[in-house]
Formats: C-alpha cells, structure tokens, sequence
C-alpha cells in the first residue's frame, strides 16, 4: 500500500518534465520577442533613408486649437499597415497637440516631440485606424509630406469628438498654405 502511494506521488511530481516544458516555453518566447525586435531594427534599417523630421521651434506661435490624447504612429500616406519606425514615428505614445498658423506640434511625453510645418500639411481625415491599430471610434489621420515622402500619422483625442474640428482647423490651414505658396510662385 505504501508502495502504490509513492508511486503515484512520483507521477504527479514530476520535476524534470515539469521544468523541461517551462524551460522550453521560455526559450520559445524568448525566441519570439527576439524576432520581433530584429524585424523592427529591419524596418528602421529600411527606412534609414528617410530624411531628419524638422526641428521644433523655439516659438511655434499662438495656439488655434488644442487637445490631449495619444500618438498611434506614422504609416507611409494610404497604406494604415506600414508603419514608419524612423526616428522615433513608430513608438505609440501620449500625446498634446497644438495646432498654429506656422503648424502642427506633437509633444510626445517620454519621446521625441514632431513638429509638421503648415507648408507641408496636406490633409486630415478621420478613419478607424492606422499602423496596425484599429479604433472603432475613429483616429484623427493627418497627412503630411517630410521632404517628397508623403506620410499619415493618426492620433486619439481623449475627447473623439473634437477630431471634426481638427479636421476642418487642419485641411484650411493646409489650403491657405498652399494658395499662399501659389501666390507667391505666381508673382
């Protein structure tokens, strides 16, 4: 009878099994967070050749509209899927934006901060999602342009239904820009 009792006791504790599968299941997610930060260096490696974002002013001028809410990343402009890494676009984040007559500011808490100048806005929408984030309630997507490379970024205001409003603030200025660009080529 005491026999048995060991015997059974020996099935149930079972360290060397128990400790092979875990040992094994921890290389496994090791493996996987391995990967996936190769394939992120990947992705900064090709997109090494994207040019410096511009430098945010000392000044960025009087403020037209405000919001807090969070930076959900670039993607290259109609494709939500292919996020953009390069410097820093990739890291979703909190976010404080501030839009000026000279243009957009993203101050990023903890990342680097992206200032878009009103020359190269080009648009702003609302849609569900972008870089691999959908939001049913809808993300303020704003294009842009860094130096021929045309670019979304989309945001979440803490408040979504602020995100018409920007989209209207957002497309005048850029429509103001471009006909004042087109003035002055003109003259």
């Amino acid at each position: 009878m005491i026999a048995n009792l060991a015997q059974e006791q020996a099935k149930v504790t079972n360290w060397p099994g128990y400790i092979g599968w875990t040992v094994g299941l921890l290389i496994v997610i090791g493996l996987v967070y391995w990967l996936m930060r190769q394939g992120w260096n990947w992705r900064r490696t090709l997109q090494s050749d994207l040019p410096p974002l511009p430098a945010v002013p000392a000044d960025p001028g009087p403020a037209l509209l405000e919001a807090n809410g969070r930076y959900h990343g670039t993607t290259t402009a109609g494709n939500w899927l292919d996020r953009v890494v390069a410097h820093g676009l990739g890291t979703r984040s909190l976010a404080e934006l501030t839009l000026t007559e000279r243009g957009l500011l993203v101050r990023r808490p903890g990342d680097v901060d992206l200032w878009i100048p009103a020359e190269d806005l080009t648009g702003a929408r609302t849609d569900s999602g972008i870089a691999g984030k959908v939001v049913p309630a809808g993300l303020l997507v704003v294009t842009w342009t860094l130096q021929g490379t045309v670019l979304d970024s989309g945001f979440r205001a803490d408040h979504p239904d602020e995100h018409a409003a920007w989209v209207a603030a957002v497309d005048a200025l850029a429509i103001r820009t471009k006909t004042k660009k087109t003035e002055e080529a003109a003259s």
